[in-house]
């Protein structure tokens, strides 16, 4: 088997990511690389840990080296690279798929992605309430009230509510807090664009910046975020039966919340500064 250059780039990331997870694994002609590392390990490289295949450092589909801030992650992505089988999938590595992304993407327009994310602010699926039937309503207050309480007494931001799907625009003082937030939560350093990367993926994952910000910290667990971004599709689910290629579709957007939330973790232990809101 042919070895790689050194420096492996995973160019084929960039395309499967974008990939239907359901008709990617319906499809059998996909070629995907096949596996020509026996080993996949750690090594210290400057500003953290690289990732190396049979001694060979792994770089981003940019060409950038792939290096991790911390130990806990490195060990993570060596994980996923040694987890592949005969060939190469990176359906199932989305934390590499998310770490390439925050180096290659996120990284050089750190001002865009944040001001995406304060768009969020000023329509939070959260705020958006259904006036019947009362069982979804009253799940709705239940999953989604303490979010906004905890938007209001821990980030300063005072949102008001609507019935529908009618948008309602936000108080400027609200998204303002909002924006703070989202700024103090990615800091500074080497780490903020990992943060940064992984509270987006986590907002657009649910639909809400609010239950994204609680759970990079630490205000909810995973399991309570997903449930908070899922009210509605599990009342509906169990009013008219659950759908296979949607639920296929549903656990393949969790291990992508799951990654990002595993990547905040470790970016935040990499620089405690990104915590502190």
């Amino acid at each position: 088997m042919p070895n790689p250059p050194a420096g492996f780039d995973a160019d084929f990331f960039v395309a499967e990511s974008e990939r239907d997870p359901v008709k990617a694994a319906r499809d059998p002609a996909r070629q995907l690389p096949k596996r020509f590392y026996k080993e996949a390990a750690i090594g210290e490289a400057e500003g953290g840990f690289s990732i190396l295949l049979d001694g060979r450092p792994v770089n981003t589909p940019a060409k950038r080296r792939l290096v991790a801030p911390s130990r806990t992650l490195a060990e993570a992505l060596a994980s996923e690279w040694a987890g592949q089988g005969e060939r190469i999938d990176p359906a199932i590595m989305p934390l590499t798929k998310l770490v390439n992304s925050a180096i290659d993407g996120v990284a050089q327009q750190m001002a865009d992605v944040e001001a995406e994310l304060v768009k969020y602010a000023g329509s939070d699926m959260i705020c958006y309430r259904a006036g019947e039937p009362e069982g979804l309503a009253a799940a709705q207050r239940g999953a989604w009230d303490p979010l906004l309480a905890f938007a209001r007494d821990r980030l300063g931001a005072r949102l008001t509510l609507a019935e529908g799907v009618m948008f309602a625009a936000q108080p400027e003082a609200a998204v303002a807090a909002l924006a703070a937030a989202v700024r103090e939560t990615v800091g500074e350093g080497a780490a903020a664009p990992l943060r940064l990367a992984a509270l987006h993926v986590m907002t657009t994952l649910t639909g809400s910046l609010i239950i994204a910000l609680a759970k990079t910290l630490n205000h909810i667990d995973l399991a309570e975020a997903w449930a908070a971004a899922h009210i509605d599709e599990d009342f509906q689910m169990r009013a008219w039966g659950a759908d296979a290629e949607a639920l296929a579709r549903r656990e393949a957007r969790f291990k992508e919340m799951a990654a990002a939330a595993f990547l905040a973790e470790c970016a935040a232990e990499a620089s405690p500064k990104g915590r502190g809101v």
